[in-house]
């Protein structure tokens, strides 16, 4: 899709956070000054961005190197809840912001999925970076200074950000003859110091979408693009280079290796994907846009050990789960017990660096401490593991008790 398109990203994130948040909850999302929503007959969630700022960490980051960089911006919004009888300020509304409140922390990193709107899809799919959601604290004054107009009542919101959105100018790219050479003279011959120009047929591959955008060890993955069938061509995800089985003008099949599930050179998570084109002779290479590629964990067995009981009948003990990519000390990992479509306990998983000189973690086990704490009774349990994000797509079924 044409990074043009991304001159809409602004209107486009707010389409998308309402979609998402409709999608989860249930409720209409309005999107304008909370004061447009007061009064109506159905509870609903209000949606009002009320700043843009330009992202300080990402300012003069380019798409390419040796272009300008684009706009990257933080876009923040505040979220308040209304009850069936249009008012933001009593207990029910309270309840309707809750639950927007725990559709956004679910989120947490905003995906484009294939419910996701076409116009939406066009203007934001050109962004490299996953847009996050961050909450943000949101007292009075600031409440009080958004909503000062006149006919402007005061009501309790939650404040969030939604970082970075990609906006592309529409100008080409700006190309400059070398200097100190005088092309009219012709190529020198006694100048073995000549700086020369390759010139290639393409200005290199790009690339449109990952398929399927979530992906794990030995799993084959379709890149969809222009120029794909280039030589020299090779395909990175983060710092591990996956294998190329397929090559057409607009379509590349790559293959993830099992040297992945070594768990030295990656964990699991959302990576850069980027093909590398090699240019003959200078050594230099060319690169394709980035897009995002979702490492998945992989879960093979989940096995009790002793458990204890408490005195109010809640379990404790440790479940030892084996795999691939469970995660490295610096990650985030989580593990959840889950029955019945109900999850009845999430445990926040912590490893131990290896000690210096210590080979790096294979990341193929985990051990998940359940304490009294986490209220869980004797029982059948789908084990659920989630790292960076990602969430493994076998759950192994256990059985815990004293």
């Amino acid at each position: 899709m044409a990074q043009v398109d991304t001159n809409r990203a602004i209107g486009a994130v707010t389409r998308l956070l309402a979609d998402h948040l409709n999608r989860r909850t249930g409720l209409v999302v309005v999107s304008g000054r909370p004061e447009s929503a007061a009064g109506a007959d159905s509870s609903r969630l209000n949606l009002f961005l009320y700043e843009i700022g330009f992202d300080a960490s990402m300012r003069n980051v380019p798409l390419r190197e040796s272009e300008p960089a684009p706009l990257w911006l933080v876009m923040k919004y505040l979220l308040t809840g209304f009850d069936d009888d249009g008012e933001s300020d009593g207990v029910d509304a309270h309840d309707v912001l809750g639950l927007g409140l725990s559709a956004l922390q679910e989120l947490a990193m905003i995906q484009l999925d294939p419910n996701t709107a076409t116009q939406v899809r066009s203007a934001l799919e050109s962004n490299p970076e996953p847009l996050k959601i961050t909450f943000e604290q949101t007292p009075p004054d600031l409440l009080n200074k958004i909503m000062q107009a006149s006919d402007d009542e005061y009501r309790l919101s939650v404040a969030f950000e939604v970082r970075p959105v990609l906006i592309v100018p529409p100008e080409p790219t700006h190309y400059t003859l070398l200097v100190g050479v005088d092309y009219t003279a012709g190529a020198p011959t006694d100048q073995p110091d000549y700086v020369g120009t390759n010139v290639l047929a393409s200005l290199g591959p790009t690339l449109r979408s990952v398929d399927p955008p979530a992906f794990t060890v030995g799993d084959e993955v379709t890149l969809r693009g222009d120029d794909l069938h280039l030589s020299n061509l090779s395909c990175w995800l983060e710092a591990v280079e996956l294998e190329i089985t397929m090559q057409r003008p607009d379509e590349m099949i790559v293959a993830v290796p099992d040297a992945v599930g070594s768990g030295v050179l990656i964990a699991a998570g959302e990576h850069p994907l980027v093909l590398r084109q090699d240019l003959p002779e200078s050594g230099r290479h060319r690169r394709s846009n980035l897009q995002i590629g979702r490492l998945l964990p992989i879960v093979t067995s989940a096995a009790p050990g002793a458990f204890t009981e408490d005195s109010d009948g809640f379990l404790a003990g440790p479940i030892t789960i084996d795999g691939l990519l469970l995660g490295r000390a610096q990650d985030t990992i989580q593990a959840a017990l889950f029955v019945e479509g109900t999850v009845v306990a999430t445990i926040e998983v912590e490893k131990t660096p290896p000690a210096e000189g210590d080979p790096p973690d294979s990341q193929t086990q985990l051990t998940v401490n359940l304490s009294g704490e986490h209220q869980v009774p004797a029982g059948t349990y789908l084990v659920i593991v989630v790292v960076n994000g990602q969430q493994a797509r076998f759950s192994p079924t256990i059985t815990i008790a004293p």
